[in-house]
């Protein structure tokens, strides 16, 4: 298992030249190849930024990926029509930015799942030989996409949601099974749609398709396990939050309900949790992780400017001791800073500043450990 007391959820700020470029290519004025090279440049400074900041663990920044679920579907058929509002639906909150609706589009899968391609093979290709920290690569948890499926128009393909997930979680083991051929030692899977049961509406959808919360969580972490299981040279992180799009969230709550439930039957050695404010509730939950996990405390905010300081973090990661040992504990943004292409409120000196403070409040409170 490795041992970083640095880390980072995903994604980063996507650059203006890279926004650019997907937009030209969007419209038909650049070709593939074009594109990709201008990729190449974003993935090349994201990995120079985490590593001058001084991050043990770093990611290519998800930076060709429409959101940070969004390869699964560009990568399989049958999913049918989508866009970026597939993954954006919802009730969004900001006390700052005021709140958004996003209708849910008229998605479904329409087919049996196909894969075509890797969904993140060639992502950790380009990265890998770009730099000497840990290279995380992250995928989305099968269940995630419950929201795809559609009692009347995915009935023919799937009769079932169980049966459709069933798909989704193999294609992903595939990938877990592939990358980890390829030589990657830490993969991450993205779980927001877990927290979104401390709401009742969010509750009210996935038991409409047949699933009440406790009956979804058991199959959903069955099919995490699934994916996650059976490979021993891989680290494995298991991703927590409440929603993270355009500097707003979707729901709010302490994981007090949810410890008991989802840390100690998840077979993912990191725990990446949300815990930038006090929408997360407290530290209390965390006496639920059983003793062989580490806890990767969220401290650092993506959906605002605002700059922790040292002092600040070190107080909070030793408030979090009291529950888990300070040997098992470790410090990150709270989520990515663009969870889509629409990124967060807040700028690229930002961003840096708050890596290069994750950094040197690790370097203060394991110094010598």
């Amino acid at each position: 298992m490795i041992r970083a007391r640095t880390d980072v959820v995903g994604s980063l700020l996507r650059p203006a030249e890279l926004r650019e470029a997907q937009e030209r290519h969007a419209a038909g004025e650049l070709t593939d190849a074009e594109l990709e090279r201008a990729e190449d440049r974003a993935v090349d400074a994201a990995l120079r930024l985490q590593e001058e900041a001084g991050l043990e663990v770093v990611t290519d920044g998800e930076m060709r990926r429409l959101s940070f679920q969004s390869q699964l579907p560009a990568a399989v058929e049958g999913f049918g029509g989508w866009d970026l509002d597939a993954f954006l639906w919802g009730e969004w909150h900001s006390d700052e930015l005021g709140d958004l609706h996003v209708e849910r589009p008229p998605i479904g899968v329409v087919g049996k799942l196909r894969r075509r391609r890797s969904l993140s093979g060639a992502e950790f290709a380009y990265a890998r030989g770009r730099t000497d920290r840990i290279l995380k690569v992250t995928l989305p948890s099968p269940s995630l996409f419950a929201n795809f499926y559609d009692p009347e128009r995915s009935r023919d393909a799937y009769p079932t949601l169980e049966e459709f997930l069933a798909d989704v979680a193999q294609i992903l083991r595939q990938e877990v099974d592939e990358l980890a051929a390829a030589g990657a030692s830490y993969v991450q899977l993205d779980a927001p749609h877990y927290p979104l049961l401390l709401d009742p509406g969010y509750r009210d959808f996935y038991a409409s398709r047949g699933w009440p919360a406790e009956r979804w969580l058991d199959l959903g972490l069955e099919l995490d396990n699934l994916v996650l299981d059976g490979h021993p040279d891989v680290t494995f992180g298991f991703h927590l939050c409440r929603g993270n799009q355009g500097s707003r969230w979707l729901v709010e709550g302490g994981y007090d309900w949810l410890a008991g439930k989802i840390f100690p039957r998840v077979r993912a050695q990191r725990l990446l949790l949300e815990y930038d404010d006090e929408r997360s509730g407290g530290f209390e939950p965390l006496a639920q992780v059983p003793e062989d996990r580490v806890v990767v405390l969220g401290l650092v905010t993506t959906k605002t400017a605002r700059r922790e300081t040292v002092a600040e973090l070190a107080a909070r990661i030793r408030e979090a001791a009291r529950f888990v040992p300070l040997e098992r504990l470790a410090l990150s943004p709270q989520c990515g800073f663009a969870t889509s292409v629409v990124g967060n409120a807040l700028t690229e000196e930002d961003e840096a500043a708050k890596l290069r403070t994750i950094a040197e409040t690790a370097g203060e409170v394991w110094a010598g450990r």
